[in-house]
């Protein structure tokens, strides 16, 4: 394993270094949530299919406040390492734990307590909030498993190591995938088996990544660190919370939108669903590039870098609009056949489902590059220690999303729920791109008058 110095080199490989293999890890995450809707769809049926799609949505939403915390609580290690400052590096590490600890317990009840009426509320049908509900139960018994894993994988990024999560990532989608066979086609558990399985693949990876981190010396923490220190936890809290709530505010969207989807029938929630399965596979490298972004604007403000950080950024934005059309090219050859691939039932259920998925998967593949130039500039944001402005994109993607999908359906039909999605997408990167340019321009002034000083 190693660490990598992203103040010098060449920006674009440095970036791609930290990204394929995020890439790489978030292929094989995707893997085994694709394997999980094709083996639910095809072994046990649309309406399970439907069942895991109606709780998609409000599992993101307590996802997201987790994955947001704990990004926003690496964003001072990257800069600490990128300054050489290994024993500020420490206690970041050690009062991250203790914080993420502590929101890790009070995210998993809060997620127990509100799924029943959230359920109810949403409008999922009678027929499958039974088995949202298991479904959910277990995954929301896991949380602080997510927790765990995304902050020791984002300590990990944060030193430029895109490796190690990789391999967790590789650990993790072979048992899950094995899992998932086992308790749903061998032992016929359901979509209940399918989220254990989850759960314990998620158990795996963070075995992994902590056996990682056991090996660098310098970060480990010393009982001090672990100790609160009011001021650097006020900190963490200052980077983290404004991500987890731009991240809820976009669940929160998400399940408004769900709760428009659900009245409109099984066979719609089960097309609904498979695309919003392959979303993931669209935005693979995008998250893999935003983590990369994140990190190398990290470490080269830490360094007061200011023109690295312009160079770098602008190459993996032209990058990620390349790579999103090869991804949308790839997705019209063969996205109807993915699609139809996770929908068993009668020919007419499937036929019905497979048109629905097909028509927003052509709709979102169109419009890929504006999800990647999202992802960029937030993650740079981020990196440079403004998560306010990636905040307000996120109420953004709420208006855009929720006004959407609310006005356009009774305007142009059951399309409107697919343009929701990516009029959310314009209206981040409104906010995004300009924040961005401001706050480079700010950074850069402030070093040009510290040298003159």
């Amino acid at each position: 394993m190693s660490v990598r110095n992203m103040t010098t080199g060449s920006p674009l490989r440095l970036i791609f270094s930290v990204a394929l293999p995020l890439m790489a890890g978030n292929v094989c995450q995707q893997l085994y949530t694709v394997v999980d809707a094709h083996i639910v769809g095809s072994v046990v049926g649309v309406s399970a299919l439907a069942a895991v799609g109606a709780a998609d949505w409000f599992n993101w939403l307590f996802l997201g406040i987790v994955q947001g915390l704990a990004q926003g609580f690496t964003i001072p290690m990257a800069q600490a390492f990128g300054a050489k400052d290994h024993a500020r590096l420490r206690r970041c590490v050690g009062n991250a734990i203790v914080l993420s600890a502590a929101a890790a317990l009070v995210i998993t009840l809060a997620a127990l307590l509100l799924l029943s009426p959230v359920l109810t509320t949403m409008g999922t049908p009678d027929a499958i909030r039974p088995t949202s509900t298991v479904y959910l139960t277990i995954l929301f018994a896991g949380l602080p498993v997510v927790m765990a894993y995304n902050l020791a994988a984002g300590v990990l990024r944060s030193l430029g190591d895109g490796r190690s999560p990789l391999y967790a990532m590789i650990v993790a989608s072979a048992v899950n995938i094995g899992l998932d066979w086992l308790f749903v086609a061998g032992f016929g558990w359901g979509v209940g088996g399918a989220a254990a399985a989850t759960v314990i693949a998620q158990v795996c990876s963070i075995l992994f990544c902590l056996y990682r981190l056991a090996k660098l010396s310098f970060i480990r923490p010393a009982r001090a660190d672990l100790k609160p220190d009011f001021s650097m936890c006020g900190q963490l809290m200052k980077l983290g919370t404004p991500i987890a709530l731009q991240n809820a505010i976009i669940g929160v969207g998400g399940m408004i939108v769900q709760s428009i989807v659900n009245p409109l029938g099984v066979t719609f929630i089960a097309g609904y669903t498979a695309t919003n399965k392959l979303y993931g596979v669209l935005e693979v490298a995008a998250i893999a590039y935003g983590y990369a972004v994140s990190t190398y604007t990290g470490q080269n403000l830490g360094a007061r870098k200011p023109k690295r950080i312009r160079t770098g950024v602008h190459a993996a934005a032209v990058t990620g609009v390349l790579t999103a059309a090869a991804i949308a090219a790839f997705m019209f050859v063969f996205g109807r056949g993915i699609i139809g691939s996770f929908i068993s039932g009668t020919p007419e259920d499937v036929a019905a489902a497979t048109q629905i998925g097909w028509e927003f998967l052509k709709l979102m593949s169109l419009t890929l590059p504006v999800l990647y130039i999202l992802h960029i500039y937030r993650s740079a944001l981020q990196g440079m220690g403004n998560t306010v402005m990636p905040m307000a994109s996120g109420i953004a993607e709420f208006v855009m999303r929720t006004a959407s999908a609310l006005i356009l359906p009774g305007l142009i039909g059951y399309p409107g729920v697919f343009w929701a999605e990516v009029l959310a997408w314009l209206g981040a990167d409104l906010i995004l791109v300009p924040s961005y340019y401001v706050q480079y321009r700010r950074f850069h002034r402030e070093i040009d008058k510290n040298q003159t000083a």
